[in-house]
């Protein structure tokens, strides 16, 4: 009896095979998501900052936002968070400095949770927008400053990554100065109206 003949169907090796350790030996399935992740949250933060220049009403637009939100020097206020989030968010995408930018991105976010989007509860799609968007970029950041940004991040590539910033000491790094930094721009110039 003859063996079936071939309809056209692939008889190389099989696909499962082709994965991207084959294609780029010793990369470890960490380091590629650590890199997805970053580049989510970094660019789009990023991009965040950036609307709030040039979008809509531009800085002036998003100072009187600020302003109608109790936040004291509301012109200075947008400039610095626009700031804050196009750096810190260009920095975390590139993996630079990272427990650095992981404290900026929590900072800022920490501060549009309290100013801005608490009182509307948890979830992204109620009214006026819950707290849940800003805060989950908050736990990324922290997470990724906790283990570290990764082989394919410029803290890898420029030697950056020594034992002091990843782990515990990322972790603090970001916590401390994130957390630190919201509590006192919110002491100092938030006075929301009664």
């Amino acid at each position: 009896m003859e063996a079936p003949r071939s309809i056209g169907l692939y008889q190389g090796p099989p696909f499962y095979r082709v994965t991207p350790a084959v294609l780029c030996p010793g990369m470890e399935p960490i380091d590629l998501a650590l890199l997805v992740v970053r580049l989510m949250f970094g660019v789009g933060l990023s991009l965040h900052g950036y609307n709030k220049i040039f979008g809509g009403g531009g800085l002036a637009g998003t100072g009187r936002w600020f302003g109608s939100l109790g936040m004291r020097w509301p012109a200075v206020q947008a400039r610095v968070a626009a700031t804050t989030e196009i750096t810190a968010g260009l920095l975390f995408a590139a993996g630079l400095l990272t427990p650095f930018a992981a404290a900026g991105m929590i900072g800022v976010m920490l501060v549009a949770a309290w100013a801005a989007h608490r009182h509307n509860g948890f979830f992204i799609f109620r009214k006026g927008e819950g707290w849940e968007y800003v805060v989950s970029i908050a736990v990324v950041a922290w997470a990724v400053a906790t283990i570290g940004p990764g082989e394919l991040s410029l803290d890898h590539a420029l030697d950056l990554t020594w034992d002091a910033w990843d782990g515990w000491i990322g972790s603090a790094i970001a916590g401390v100065l994130g957390v630190g930094g919201a509590i006192l721009q919110l002491a100092v110039c938030y006075r929301p109206a009664r």
